[in-house]
């Protein structure tokens, strides 16, 4: 392949991703950075996973959401829930180090960015 056709594959791959139907954004430092993606929304916050895992169920008890499931290992927790609307509520929580917990939210199949923010807040709140 010559060098034109790899520019020209570059650039229509590159136009393809900036245009592509993943909303992103990126807010905050190391600690506290919050990235939506693909409809997840996703944070790391300077808390322990059992901080984290009871702030969380105190946050969908406060939002009035309906836990449907829930695990916890000394690792990870997941929990599951719905919401008044049918909405169905994933919040996975991931242990980094003692005091570091990654918090990843998905509304449904194709995310909520507003409401999976609302439930990070509530989340917080209860740290």
């Amino acid at each position: 392949m010559n060098y034109k056709k790899l520019l020209l594959t570059l650039i229509l791959g590159l136009s393809l991703l900036v245009n592509s139907a993943c909303p992103a954004f990126l807010v905050g430092g190391a600690t506290g950075t919050v990235i939506y993606i693909a409809g997840e929304l996703k944070s790391t916050e300077e808390v322990s996973l059992n901080t984290a895992w009871d702030a969380t169920q105190k946050a969908m008890d406060d939002l009035e959401f309906h836990i449907t499931d829930k695990a916890k290992d000394a690792f990870d927790a997941e929990l599951s829930a719905s919401g008044a609307a049918g909405k169905k509520i994933k919040v996975a929580l991931k242990k980094i180090s003692n005091t570091r917990t990654e918090i990843r939210i998905r509304i449904g199949t194709f995310g909520d960015k507003s409401l999976s923010q609302q439930i990070l807040e509530a989340i917080k709140k209860r740290f």
